[in-house]
């Protein structure tokens, strides 16, 4: 697990250096970046309630851009707060549901109340990582681990609007994060079990 969080890294930071070399040149904060990318995710929200998927799926991973840039501006400008990762965390949860939300609208109108029910559970399980971790860290304990966090889910959710056309991938996008976000409470889970049952 050690090794993918590292790649994750490591990518995040050969595509965020160039453009937050051109950042810290402006007079742009991270936490600026951070509510812009909520706000672009509100757009992908709308235009897939509106039964525009494939425009929502470029706008979400658009969005992941900002999410992305804000924490490697903050470490770069050494503007890194405890405030500004309550506020990118809290954003973000705000960003996932609204997408889903919009997605559930999508199928609301299609009168596919499979599509309502999945995209309900998606937007369940989405959360729950992100809690745990925050509970972990409340324990001093890592709570990073797992196999799939924010970045999967956020192409693996723009993949699927992108191919809304073809039969079915919407959904089987959302089951994936669904299943995967599920299995990786889990993991944090028994990972801070087996931290805490000692003590």
């Amino acid at each position: 697990m050690a090794s993918l969080e590292g790649a994750r890294r490591t990518l995040g930071k050969y595509f965020a250096d160039p453009v937050v070399t051109v950042l810290e040149k402006t007079h742009i904060t991270p936490n600026a970046l951070t509510v812009i990318g909520m706000l672009i995710t509100f757009v992908a929200a709308a235009l897939v309630a509106l039964k525009h998927p494939f425009a929502a799926g470029w706008v979400v991973l658009f969005a992941g851009l900002f999410d992305m840039l804000d924490g490697a501006l903050a470490r770069r400008t050494n503007k890194v707060s405890k405030f500004g990762g309550v506020l990118d965390s809290t954003l973000d949860r705000i960003s996932e549901a609204s997408v889903l939300i919009g997605i559930a609208v999508f199928y609301a109108n299609r009168q596919s109340v499979w599509g309502v029910a999945i995209a309900g559970i998606t937007l369940i399980g989405s959360q729950l990582p992100s809690y745990i971790r925050s509970k972990a860290e409340n324990l001093n304990i890592n709570g990073k681990i797992g196999l799939f966090t924010r970045p999967e889910r956020v192409i693996i959710l723009a993949l699927g609007l992108l191919l809304a056309g073809i039969t079915n991938v919407l959904l089987i996008a959302l089951i994936i994060i669904a299943v995967l976000s599920f299995l990786t409470a889990g993991q944090r889970l028994v990972h801070i079990w087996n931290k805490t049952k000692s003590g």
